[in-house]
């Protein structure tokens, strides 16, 4: 380090990791480093939703670090809101990683007569490469896939014959389309209940607290409670339902191999999201045979997760379909049975839409499919 020499970068900071303490290492190679850290409502202004830890909270974390000399809140706003604090430090140099640097910068440092020094993402040896999005996005909330007995978790439904859903939880590799049965809907309002975090605590509990707040009394629909738990629960899960709106039973497995095995055999292929207005429930079906039916569908779907039985599995999400085609035939437009019958049905174990009207085809498939969306089980 070279004493005579001031150092001055500046960020967020939110999520601290490695990369944010090799990025520090490397700038206080160049002399003293003062680092000058984004305060909450500017946050806010900027990203539209306020940091993960409070501003007197990154500073102390970033503060407590060796290589750092001073870490204090930024005295601005906007994306330059150091600006006024480079004029008091009268830093020598200023140093940003690649990914920070912009035009704004290097007038700034031209105007203050400050270098500029702008820094390779490079990880400490032998650790792996960190950014920021990378951790917000593993912390997002995940989305659930329903693979088997959609609609059971209606009263109605399961009122004439009880029933299984089976729903996994998924990482948010993707930002999956609204309206396509990826439960999108309800992580938003997760996300307005707890402000973009997962909760701690009991998933199960959770799951309850959401299903509350997405359904406040006198709301024209329910949405089924496989949503809340699909996106909270980890893992795989099995709901069963007896008419009622919350599962009388809850099987689960968070099993590392099974969960990879999930992963590697469920394939996502984009349709047209279900279009607005459209109403799935125009016509009912609901006959003790189909409603019996497609609750065995999700039996036999959770019978192939365990099992790791790619057969018995794309079974479970075929039946689920022609259930959905005898019971509420709205729920399958011709154009999506059309796909399925001719492109999937005949190729594969089994197939099905991830919701009413389009989304996305989900296939199980021991082979790689062209084109597909690979999805990653969480647990």
């Amino acid at each position: 380090m070279n004493e005579d020499k001031i150092v001055l970068v500046s960020g967020c900071y939110d999520l601290l990791h490695a990369g944010h303490v090799a990025f520090f290492k490397t700038a206080a190679q160049y002399g003293k480093l003062y680092v000058s850290i984004g305060k909450d409502e500017n946050i806010f202004r900027l990203k539209g939703k306020k940091p993960y830890f409070s501003q007197e909270e990154r500073v102390y974390m970033v503060g407590a670090l060796k290589y750092v000399t001073e870490a204090f809140v930024s005295s601005g706003f906007g994306i330059l809101d150091f600006e006024e604090d480079m004029k008091r430090l009268k830093p020598d140099f200023l140093v940003v990683n690649t990914d920070g640097y912009t035009e704004g910068k290097k007038r700034l440092c031209q105007e203050n007569n400050v270098e500029l020094i702008v820094l390779e993402r490079i990880p400490e040896e032998g650790l792996p490469e960190r950014s920021s999005s990378q951790s917000k996005k593993d912390l997002r909330f995940p989305y659930r896939l329903c693979l088997a007995g959609g609609w059971m978790d209606q009263p109605w439904v399961s009122v004439v014959h009880r029933g299984s859903c089976v729903v996994v939880q998924i990482w948010p590799d993707f930002d999956f389309n609204d309206r396509s049965g990826m439960a999108t809907s309800s992580r938003k309002v997760a996300e307005e209940l707890w402000g973009g975090k997962m909760p701690e605590g009991d998933p199960v509990r959770n799951a309850q607290l959401l299903f509350g707040a997405e359904n406040p009394p006198g709301c024209e629909y329910v949405s089924g409670s496989q949503d809340q738990l699909g996106i909270l629960m980890p893992g795989a899960n099995r709901l069963d339902y007896d008419g009622k709106y919350w599962p009388f039973n809850i099987e689960s497995t968070i099993d590392p191999e099974t969960c990879e095995w999930l992963s590697r055999v469920l394939h996502l292929i984009p349709l047209a999201p279900r279009p607005d207005g459209y109403n799935p429930l125009i016509e009912k079906h609901l006959t003790i045979e189909n409603v019996k039916m497609l609750g065995e569908a999700g039996d036999l779907c959770w019978e192939g997760i365990v099992e790791r039985n790619v057969i018995k599995l794309g079974e479970g999400l075929k039946q689920t379909f022609l259930s959905w085609k005898r019971m509420l035939p709205f729920t399958v437009p011709e154009w999506v049975s059309e796909e399925l019958e001719t492109n999937w049905f005949p190729h594969y174990p089994g197939a099905i839409p991830s919701g009413s009207g389009g989304g996305y085809v989900i296939v199980a498939s021991e082979k790689e499919i062209p084109g597909a969306m690979k999805i990653k089980v969480k647990y």
